[in-house]
């Protein structure tokens, strides 16, 4: 598709371009990836936002045992091994890291940037369950953030350019959604592993360059069908799914699945609610960003994330689910007892749990697993 050839040149020009930026006075606003952070704030004060979400190389987890402990969650210390080892461009050359608290996973990036690499951090507290009080914090912390880029910008964000902000990243949104909606055909027109690419370029992109791109490609794909031989259809989920970290969306796809849907905590972009536009911006921000977030899997009560992955496999008509998580990220350990539980109850449908490290060891393991768990499906066994 020629949009995603444009797409392609526009990334392998991107950190030269945001250089440029950089030396030209705009400040780049680092931030870590949960669903947490909005874009929208930044854009509105002349900055630009980039999500740090670089995972799946074993050498920055190794790199990270000389500054915390091995029972960090796997994405976290790989964050602070790219920084530390200083062979990740994009993670040398941010003016603020922008740390959304959600656990202590994340926390430890936040005070590892800032304690050993001496970098500009600012933290803003997310809480663990929704209701008024949690709420009010919430939008405390987003307001606080709100004067922090002011201060540090020196340009202050009006509300004219934080609702062109908000339409920028809602078409963004959109698009991305709709392009996800497709895979819901029986013979969906772009694999998981694109539609993955497509999420994380988002972190990256120019905003403006990358919904042209979405436009065009939704548009290529529109009416079209794969011309790959149909197989079980996937629902991925778990903690987190870095760029670069495409391991099994290839396992499951060269076994013959089809991976139609994905949820994760952090490395993707949730694009299923846009920020709506009336009354209060900094309170519908709030709103969008965190009542109507699905929470992850260390909220209090976790039900409402279990109930939302049987509605995704319910509407993608999925055939199995494939639970990938990270070492050491133990809310969703748990979290996948219960969840494989009700979805025996709900659906009746199979699921596989894997666990990564990072490390080159899993492969052969991961993919016996998972061409196994495959077969079984194809067989109409597994429930």
């Amino acid at each position: 598709m020629e949009a995603m050839k444009m797409l392609s040149d526009h990334l392998a020009t991107r950190l030269s371009e945001l250089t440029r930026m950089r030396k030209g006075g705009i400040k780049l606003i680092g931030y870590a990836p949960g669903g947490y952070m909005p874009e929208e704030l930044v854009y509105a004060c002349g900055a630009v936002p980039v999500g740090l979400i670089r995972g799946g190389d074993p050498e920055p987890v190794a790199e990270s045992a000389a500054y915390v402990p091995r029972f960090i969650d796997t994405f976290c210390r790989s964050q602070i091994g790219y920084r530390m080892l200083g062979e990740e461009p994009l993670y040398q050359i941010l003016d603020l890291f922008v740390v959304p608290v959600t656990d202590h996973n994340i926390k430890t990036i936040a005070d590892c940037f800032n304690f050993f690499a001496g970098d500009n951090v600012f933290r803003f507290g997310v809480p663990h369950q929704k209701d008024e009080y949690a709420f009010e914090y919430y939008l405390a912390g987003l307001n606080a953030f709100k004067e922090k880029l002011e201060e540090f910008t020196g340009s202050r964000i009006e509300n004219g350019k934080l609702r062109e902000a908000v339409d920028l990243c809602n078409r963004m949104r959109y698009l991305l959604r709709e392009i996800s909606l497709l895979r819901k055909s029986e013979r969906p027109p772009i694999t998981g592993r694109e539609f993955a690419k497509l999420n994380h370029a988002s972190f990256y992109a120019d905003k403006t360059v990358f919904t042209e791109v979405l436009k065009s490609t939704y548009e290529d794909l529109k009416g079209k069908a794969s011309s790959k031989a149909k197989g079980p259809r996937i629902l991925l989920t778990g903690s987190t799914l870095a760029m670069g970290d495409y391991k099994v969306l290839e396992m499951a796809e060269e076994a013959g699945a089809t991976i139609v849907v994905e949820e994760f905590a952090e490395g993707v972009r949730h694009y299923w609610e846009d920020v709506r536009v009336n009354g209060d911006l900094m309170e519908s921000i709030a709103d969008r960003y965190f009542r109507r977030r699905v929470p992850p899997a260390w909220f209090r009560p976790s039900r409402e994330r279990l109930d939302y992955l049987i509605e995704l496999a319910r509407d993608f008509k999925v055939d199995g689910i494939i639970w990938y998580q990270l070492m050491y990220r133990s809310s969703y350990d748990i979290q996948s007892f219960y969840f494989e539980k009700l979805l025996k109850e709900k659906l009746d449908i199979p699921m596989l749990k894997i666990t990564s490290d990072y490390d080159v060891s899993e492969r052969g393991p991961l993919r016996t697993r998972i061409e196994t768990f495959v077969e079984i499906i194809k067989a109409g066994g597994g429930s």
